[in-house]
């Protein structure tokens, strides 16, 4: 059996989500008898073409559409909003899903996020997150606006108070971009309360970059976010509370923009020696030691804060994507990097775990360079991440080519769970429902969130 388009590392002792990583799945559907009989492979099985050319799936798994841009509407009676993005769920009351939906605009689109009355940031800006309810079933019940006058709104994180963190993936200034207001910023949804919604402030002693996505130890409060940049690449960063902070809805926009730790990760191999770069590191289980080093100017107001003079040397990575809470620890996804960009050592993706009790960070997954991109079977550039409640995590591909869900068991196996039929761009968002039964899924363009529903298991295998 060839495994050309994905390398086999072996199992150590590590734990949790493994770091074995399967190769080819056109390999695996054709050469049923290569991994021993019976022959398992990881998944739910090959994916059926949709007649409706929209998402294939496993056999025996369906899908809703739940909002589509320009076609569903909002309850104002406004079409829905496009770009979608990052995306939280919260068990809404009564039954069904409520989802904090993302919407990545800059500038303008055939359709902006509207701006609804006291939800608005800046007038000039165009993004920010609509609030979407669903039934138990994942039929649509309705959908509004949580936030406007945003940009750029990439990823973000759940708290775990039950609220959505929402990250601008921008650093404009007031006059860039015809932005009357800064940007670059972390701003807090609720789900439920609308007033708590009104007159958005940004959470300031987060800092201002190009976020991508961030997640909340529920034991320690501290917060994790990732910065998707180049020239030069992104930083990990940790925000750590202040003392006496009571974390609650609303509390973080109170708080004065320099509140707590703003700290960059810095991290050294084994030998104590200092890695200026994730890519540097290829081998599946490598463990890091963590430091974290205080941000000068968070707010950047002359120099982004990846440029500025930090006390130590910082660790960068290429493309520094999702983030999602789990297993007591972050998972933080590089999405891929290139040695023409800058990077070390060219990859198609890696997948770390930081655990804060250890203070360390292990790459627990990695993908190899894929040589054919238009070809369906093989992964590149994991973006958005969540935690599954059957085990391992789901990742969505914003790579090369043919675009997938990936699923990530236990063991570290890699395999597919749908397919984007409708072009190349990037799915977005993943997360089930409360209940389990559903996976949420966006295709960013033209603007889709999915509903998706099957037989899920935990480590399944057919």
């Amino acid at each position: 059996m060839s495994l050309s388009r994905r390398e086999f590392f072996n199992r150590t002792a590590g734990a949790g989500l493994g770091i074995a990583l399967i190769g080819s799945f056109e390999s695996l559907f054709t050469a049923p008898n290569a991994l021993g009989a019976p022959a398992k492979v990881p998944g739910y099985g090959p994916l059926v073409n949709d007649p409706n050319g929209k998402l294939a799936l496993p056999e025996g798994f369906s899908y809703k559409i739940v909002t589509q841009a320009g076609v569903t509407k909002l309850d104002s009676g406004e079409p829905s909003p496009g770009t979608h993005d990052g995306t939280g769920a919260f068990e809404r009351p009564g039954g069904g899903t409520t989802l904090v939906l993302n919407h990545e605009i800059r500038g303008t689109s055939p359709n902006n996020v509207p701006h609804a009355d006291g939800l608005v940031y800046d007038p000039s800006a165009n993004g920010g997150c609509t609030i979407v309810d669903v039934d138990k079933d994942g039929n649509l019940v309705n959908e509004t606006v949580g936030i406007a006058g945003t940009s750029t709104n990439c990823a973000g994180g759940i708290t775990p108070w039950g609220t959505w963190l929402t990250c601008e993936e921008t650093e404009d200034k007031v006059g860039q971009n015809g932005s009357t207001k800064p940007h670059g910023y972390v701003f807090e949804v609720h789900p439920f309360d609308r007033a708590a919604n009104q007159n958005p402030q940004p959470i300031k002693c987060l800092g201002r970059y190009p976020h991508e996505a961030c997640c909340v130890d529920p034991k320690s409060g501290e917060i994790y976010l990732t910065e998707d940049a180049k020239g030069p690449f992104g930083l990990l960063y940790k925000w750590t509370p202040p003392a006496g902070y009571k974390a609650a809805p609303g509390v973080l926009k109170t708080l004065d923009a320099t509140a707590g730790a703003l700290e960059a990760m810095r991290a050294t191999d084994k030998s104590g020696n200092y890695v200026d770069d994730l890519s540097r590191v290829t081998e599946v289980g490598t463990t890091l030691k963590t430091e974290w080093i205080a941000v000068p100017d968070r707010d950047a107001a002359t120099v982004s804060t990846r440029k500025q003079s930090f006390a130590k040397p910082v660790t960068r990575g290429q493309k520094l994507e999702g983030a999602w809470w789990g297993d007591h620890g972050a998972y933080i996804v590089a999405s891929f990097g290139r040695t023409a960009d800058g990077s070390a050592v060219a990859h198609d993706g890696q997948l770390w775990f930081v655990d804060p009790s250890k203070q360390t960070m292990e790459l627990r997954l990695r993908f190899g360079i894929n040589p054919n991109y238009g070809q369906d079977g093989a992964f590149d550039g994991p973006d958005n991440i969540t935690v599954s409640p059957w085990g391992g995590v789901i990742m969505a591909e914003d790579g090369e080519g043919v675009q997938h869900l990936i699923g990530v068991n236990d063991k570290g196996e890699a395999y597919q769970i749908a397919r984007n039929q409708i072009d190349e761009n990037e799915f977005t968002g993943p997360v089930f429902s409360p209940d389990k039964r559903t996976l949420f899924a966006n295709a960013q363009t033209p603007g889709i969130m999915y509903a998706i529903t099957g037989p899920w298991q935990p480590n399944p295998k057919f």
